[in-house]
């Protein structure tokens, strides 16, 4: 979601870690922009393997992702707060979400993504995940190399971090609960983003996931890391 507060002004859009172009941006720009907490996923996890070379433009992907109800703002927050209400509701069926422009831009994929949001009965917190097949991807193209490449990019991040590749390593650092369940709300109050690579080469299948707080590093949070590099102060001030 976008933060409420922020206008939506500016040709400047993500936070520094989109590209490496972009903290320059953010400390010369006078209006600057919040990204919507689902693109920051989707961004997070494709635009490093576009750049790559690993998925190629208009490569035509789908992102299923699930958020906090507190993404829905103040009137869906008062319903699954003081209401009757459904555990969880898929929507957005029109193929029209208010993100897929933001999607498609600054992914540079060129092509917006099937997209499938979700919220479900707990407050903050979202899982954005984007399954790809081997044959999308560039000749030769495993799991590990979608790990290395994400690793890169971000080696240098002070607030995303690229987890152990695999399920396997994954679930030995402790990561799922119960050894099984990627749970959306870890990094709740947080500006943190945490980057999975979930595959299996036999199958030739890879599962991206970002989690994040659709709060935090999907709203006020990249909002704050932004204006602290805008004014030249620590990027950590406040987070």
């Amino acid at each position: 979601m976008y933060s409420s507060w922020m206008p939506i002004i500016s040709p400047v859009l993500f936070s520094t870690e989109m590209s490496k172009e972009q903290r320059e941006e953010l400390k010369t720009s006078k209006r600057i922009s919040n990204p919507g907490c689902y693109p920051t996923g989707f961004i997070g996890l494709t635009r490093p393997l576009v750049e790559a070379g690993i998925i190629a433009e208009g490569t035509p992907l789908t992102v299923n992702a699930i958020s906090g109800y507190s993404g829905g703002g103040k009137g869906l927050m008062t319903i699954f707060e003081e209401e009757d209400h459904e555990p969880w509701s898929s929507y957005a069926f029109s193929m029209q979400h208010k993100h897929l422009p933001e999607m498609k831009k600054y992914s540079k994929l060129g092509k917006a993504p099937i997209f499938q949001p979700q919220i479900a009965d707990f407050d903050q917190g979202m899982v954005v995940s984007v399954p790809l097949h081997y044959g999308w991807l560039k000749e030769g193209c495993k799991g590990q190399d979608l790990h290395d490449a994400l690793s890169k990019y971000y080696e240098d991040s002070e607030f995303i971090s690229v987890m152990p590749a695999g399920e396997a390593a994954v679930k030995e650092a402790g990561l799922l609960e119960r050894d099984a369940f990627l749970r959306p709300d870890t990094l709740k109050n947080t500006n943190k983003m945490e980057l999975f690579v979930f595959y299996n080469d036999d199958a030739e299948q890879a599962l991206l996931c970002a989690r994040l707080d659709n709060l935090g590093k999907g709203a006020s949070g990249a909002a704050v890391q932004n204006l602290n590099i805008a004014l030249g102060v620590d990027e950590k001030t406040g987070l």
